[in-house]
């Protein structure tokens, strides 16, 4: 039988000395030596200069573990169960990072209280950011208000973890991880250890009681989650809120998933009373569509598993200066410049003496190639001043040598055309459209699209 023994082992740096000690002689953390159980036998033995440790639980095997403890409870918003991957899982930590003013704390309340809502369970809601009379009015109009909804204005983790002990939820809604503050941890509020020390805190706190935790983050001005990189690791499930805030639509979008894929995104339309889900986001972006005009062009955007109609304009404007303008809005513009350079070279279209705008309408934001062709036939249009026939949806890749290339899912991207009304589609070669009554025209390169949907000459070509 194994000798137990003990020694003393840095949780900061796994750094092994005979006794304890105040400071760790190898990376020099404070407070950071802890007394371990070390068994002596042949498990040391074939790892020299290394101890084995005696754990704290034995081996199960896979079949005696229980997989119910793991199953999703919804949280009673659709959208988020959706990108969750059904909803919450007890003793789960999510992270939900987003800009500021997106509305992340507005979803979180919601969330609040629809778990208390649904279920004779608590949910405990801490706010270190603002006082319990702005939440409470936020409540008010929102409609967030329930008596199972509990709310604490801390930023002392030692007194959170106090709040659970007397509330005893089965959620709990961190806002924001970033202002949260442990005495356990050096550092300033905000900083790279107090963060990493309070979310280890809060995924222990979770996983030893079975509380789901839902921890707010602050982003970067690049878009990523404010803190050390560790911070997405602890936790289970990482979320992306982002919307642009002159217009409505939200959009919620799975980082990591350990429950589920990350292949989803839920749509939101944030109102004066609230947030709510949009099952039909294409509505968002065609409903102010009337007849159809020069410079504008239908395409379908696959974002994650769900396909999205969305509207891009292009305008062309005469400029007698001789470096004519470029401006793009909701595209990405080195992917637009390269479809300027293949409609001059390969659609005998002069651009060079025009000003050319780009854009997508409703806040919709295109960034896969499967609008190339959307784009070159939306400017064609402002250039040549010729509408694209009514009830038409284009999808393809352009090339820089002229070609259309195939996308993916173009089958449930015309699926989802057919069934808002459309009754014609241009799309590359080859592709496959079983199943699909509408109207397909192939094209093979940019020049026989012009040819087909833009047929009129101009004093430009």
């Amino acid at each position: 039988m194994a000798k137990v023994k003990t020694l003393f082992r840095c949780s900061a740096c796994s750094y092994e000395v005979a006794k304890w000690v105040g400071r760790c002689p190898d990376c020099g953390a404070w407070g950071s030596v802890d007394e371990v159980a070390a068994v002596a036998g042949p498990a040391a033995a074939a790892m020299p200069g290394r101890r084995a440790l005696l754990p704290s639980t034995a081996a199960t095997p896979i079949s005696a573990v229980d997989s119910m403890v793991t199953r999703a409870r919804p949280t009673g918003i659709d959208e988020l169960d959706r990108v969750l991957g059904g909803g919450l899982v007890p003793g789960s930590v999510v992270l939900l990072s987003g800009e500021p003013g997106v509305g992340k704390s507005t979803l979180l309340l919601e969330v609040a209280y629809r778990w208390a809502l649904a279920r004779e369970e608590r949910s405990l809601y801490v706010t270190a950011e603002e006082s319990a009379g702005q939440v409470r009015l936020r409540a008010d109009r929102t409609g967030a208000v329930h008596e199972r909804v509990y709310l604490a204005a801390e930023s002392d983790l030692a007194t959170i973890f106090g709040h659970v002990e007397q509330v005893k939820p089965t959620l709990l809604v961190v806002d924001s991880v970033q202002t949260m503050l442990t005495a356990d941890a050096d550092g300033v509020i905000g900083g790279v250890t107090q963060v990493r020390t309070v979310t280890a805190a809060l995924t222990a706190l979770a996983k030893s009681s079975g509380i789901a935790v839902l921890l707010v983050g602050h982003v970067t001005k690049d878009g990523a989650v404010a803190g050390p990189r560790t911070l997405e690791h602890l936790v289970d499930v990482v979320l992306h809120f982002e919307g642009d805030k002159h217009t409505t639509l939200r959009m919620v979008r799975g980082l990591k998933n350990r429950f589920g894929g990350v292949d989803e995104v839920g749509c939101f339309e944030l109102q004066e009373d609230g947030i709510a889900g949009v099952t039909d986001p294409s509505g968002l972006f065609l409903h102010h569509r009337g007849e159809q005009v020069p410079g504008t062009a239908i395409t379908v955007a696959m974002d994650g598993k769900r396909p999205l109609l969305g509207e891009v304009q292009g305008l062309t404007v005469p400029t007698p200066i001789p470096s004519p303008r470029r401006a793009v809005s909701g595209l990405d513009y080195n992917r637009v410049a390269m479809v300027l350079a293949v409609l001059q070279s390969h659609g005998n279209l002069q651009l060079g003496k025009f000003d050319v705008y780009a854009a997508t309408v409703g806040g919709m934001r295109l960034s896969e190639p499967a609008a190339d062709l959307a784009v070159a036939l939306a400017i064609a249009g402002s250039v040549r001043q010729v509408a694209l026939p009514p009830g038409m949806v284009i999808l393809g890749e352009v090339g820089l040598a002229g070609e259309v290339r195939a996308v993916t899912g173009v089958r449930r991207r015309l699926a989802e055309a057919q069934r808002l009304g459309f009754t014609q589609a241009v799309v590359p070669r080859g592709v496959d459209r079983s199943g699909i009554e509408m109207k397909v025209l192939e094209v093979s390169d940019v020049r026989a699209a012009l040819r087909q949907c833009v047929r009129k000459e101009s004093k430009a070509d």
